[in-house]
């Protein structure tokens, strides 16, 4: 793997709540990321003014707003989406087929295959357990729900999934090699765990089948980020090669 396409592989949270800061990390990451993710904390103070920002400085986007209604609702979300020229957007599985397959014709009816936006199903999110799941009445272990939501998706017209690394092995199985896989819960070896729970490094996710690595507070935090970003392209590459 090229650091090119290592590079590509890496989304950017964009989880700040002013235009000032976009601008900052978008400065100083537009070149060494692949994509940013804005997401409810962001779109919720600055909206569609963050998306702008970022691509004035020619970023592509993924926005993180994990639609969850009746299906009409979701779908006239997910168009909109499209028309502000995002590249991923992404909906809860756990909303159902209805709603996924109505937000799914919805967009390809109103774009060119080559011109819309990839749609993602939120499966579990990254810091729910076993024990979560059972308090909500889930008994299905983690990975065997995350499975059957990503083939749910895949039957309803999804593009791919949000989920995490420790599963992505079951998902291709599941769901096969073209099905989109976008994977948060990564920490770099530098890296605090913070409150991901299913966590793995950029290198061992890369190396299970994703194709988009969700990385935030390891490159945001540190003293300097373009240098944190590129020591993750390094590491993608050197275990990829």
């Amino acid at each position: 793997m090229t650091r090119t396409q290592a590079k590509e592989k890496i989304i950017f949270a964009l989880d700040v709540n002013n235009l000032h800061e976009i601008n900052h990390f978008a400065t100083l990451l537009s070149d060494k990321v692949g994509m940013f993710k804005v997401g409810k904390e962001l779109f919720t103070t600055a909206g569609p003014a963050a998306l702008e920002a970022v691509k004035r400085h020619g970023g592509q986007l993924f926005l993180d707003l994990k639609y969850h209604d009746i299906p009409n609702t979701v779908a006239q979300a997910m168009l909109a989406a499209g028309k502000h020229g995002v590249k991923l957007v992404n909906l809860h599985a756990l909303g159902g087929a209805e709603m996924m397959r109505q937000a799914a014709q919805t967009v390809r009816d109103n774009f060119a295959e080559n011109e819309r936006p990839r749609l993602l199903a939120v499966t579990i999110l990254t810091s729910s357990t076993n024990e979560t799941l059972k308090s909500v009445g889930i008994e299905q272990p983690v990975e065997q729900m995350v499975v059957r939501l990503a083939r749910l998706a895949q039957e309803s017209g999804m593009d791919g999934v949000v989920a995490s690394p420790l599963e992505i092995k079951a998902i291709r199985a599941a769901c096969g090699p073209d099905f989109l896989i976008v994977t948060p819960g990564v920490r770099p070896a530098f890296a605090a765990a913070d409150d991901q729970k299913r966590i793995m490094t950029p290198a061992e996710a890369v190396q299970a089948g994703a194709d988009y690595l969700v990385i935030g507070r390891p490159i945001a935090r540190a003293d300097d980020p373009a240098a944190a970003a590129e020591l993750i392209v390094d590491e993608i590459t050197g275990a990829c090669l």
